[in-house]
């Protein structure tokens, strides 16, 4: 185990930048931070490039074997991570640069707000769905607010980002997926017509919905139902509704 206690270490300057996208782009990783995200991580198949710990809690933590493990005074750890509370763990992580999806996946067209996104794939997790499509234009995956909202489902959903979306979609369509656009404009979603096992719900931008590019491709167009006062529902909470009721048909 080697001990590094200067801000100004390289690898500690490197660690800084995982704290932004461009970082993260630059070096192909991301901080997993706090116990339980570096447990999901280490249990996952992405390639875990090293562990950092506080060196005041050695004693607390099962230190993982073959993976490089460095020992940091306090304040280097919390410069290196979000989380104002970093419970004295975090571990480098490789990005996964491509994923097998299944039958049942969510589509996110632009959704921008890194706690909506990490709900969406924890709440796809949950459901039982089988991968995440997400748009260029949707906010960055493993952001620390992203992942802090997945709660680890980051480490077992298979995720797909594409700079073309509607083409993505057709192709999915053509293999036999139903493609389901939540809009406005829809039919009432509990009275839908039959999906299939195969289906891809998409989810729109908090502020403009789907585009026009990408509910062309779809074979369902669904909304749902408004009996209260609002106008609508957070993107997190609609898809989450709709993930549980279109799995509920195949299960």
């Amino acid at each position: 185990m080697e001990r590094i206690t200067s801000l100004k270490n390289p690898k500690v300057q490197l660690w800084k930048s995982l704290k932004d996208r461009k970082g993260r782009r630059e070096t192909g990783c991301f901080m997993a931070e706090g116990r339980k995200m570096v447990e999901e991580a280490l249990a996952s198949g992405f390639q875990v490039e090293a562990v950092l710990v506080d060196e005041a809690r050695l004693s607390e933590v099962t230190l993982p074997e073959g993976i490089p493990t460095y020992a940091l005074p306090e304040n280097v750890l919390a410069a290196v991570c979000d989380t104002k509370t970093p419970q004295g763990i975090a571990a480098v992580v490789q990005v996964q640069r491509s994923a097998r999806l299944g039958g049942r996946v969510v589509a996110l067209d632009g959704v921008q707000d890194p706690g909506n996104v990490g709900t969406i794939i924890r709440t796809a997790d949950a459901a039982g769905l089988e991968g995440i499509i997400l748009s260029e234009q949707c906010a960055d995956v493993f952001s620390p607010k992203t992942l802090r909202a997945t709660m680890g489902s980051i480490f077992r959903m298979p995720m797909v980002v594409t700079s073309d979306l509607p083409g993505y979609l057709t192709d999915l369509r053509e293999d036999g997926y139903s493609i389901i656009s939540s809009q406005l404009d829809g039919e009432p979603f509990y009275q839908r017509s039959p999906v299939g096992e195969k289906f891809c719900l998409i989810i729109g931008n908090e502020g403009n919905g789907i585009s026009d590019e990408v509910k062309a491709t779809a074979t369902h167009r669904v909304k749902l139902p408004m009996r209260g006062g609002a106008e609508s529902l957070n993107a997190a909470i609609a898809a989450g509704i709709m993930m549980y009721d279109l799995m509920k048909d195949v299960m």
